[in-house]
């Protein structure tokens, strides 16, 4: 299983406004197979939902952005599929981190 070995966290240092507002991960893969499914479900969910990715595919040197609605959720497990077949989960914090990189 691959684990992810960089991952850049930014802490917020602005006051949180009154209104709601989106939250943003840049998925970095930099392991050398393509991801192609990805799935993001906040924590203790029963399922994982649907692929974020919508079809398509973030080969190795490559990136996509997943957003996410502030609910008041900030721990996600994160699940992301590979073209041999391998897979790596893990919970992330969307609050704080706003990149992962799979390698």
């Amino acid at each position: 299983m691959r684990n992810s070995l960089a991952l850049a966290a930014l802490s917020l240092t602005l006051a949180v406004p009154a209104m709601a507002q989106e939250r943003s991960v840049q998925i970095v893969n930099e392991s050398g197979f393509t991801i192609t499914n990805f799935y993001a479900s906040t924590l203790g969910a029963a399922d994982w939902q649907e692929d974020v990715l919508g079809g398509q595919a973030v080969g190795t040197g490559q990136s996509a952005v997943v957003n996410f609605a502030d609910t008041g959720e900030c721990t996600y497990s994160f699940r992301a599929v590979f073209d041999d077949g391998d897979e790596a989960v893990q919970d992330i914090d969307v609050c704080s981190v706003t990149s992962v990189t799979y390698n």
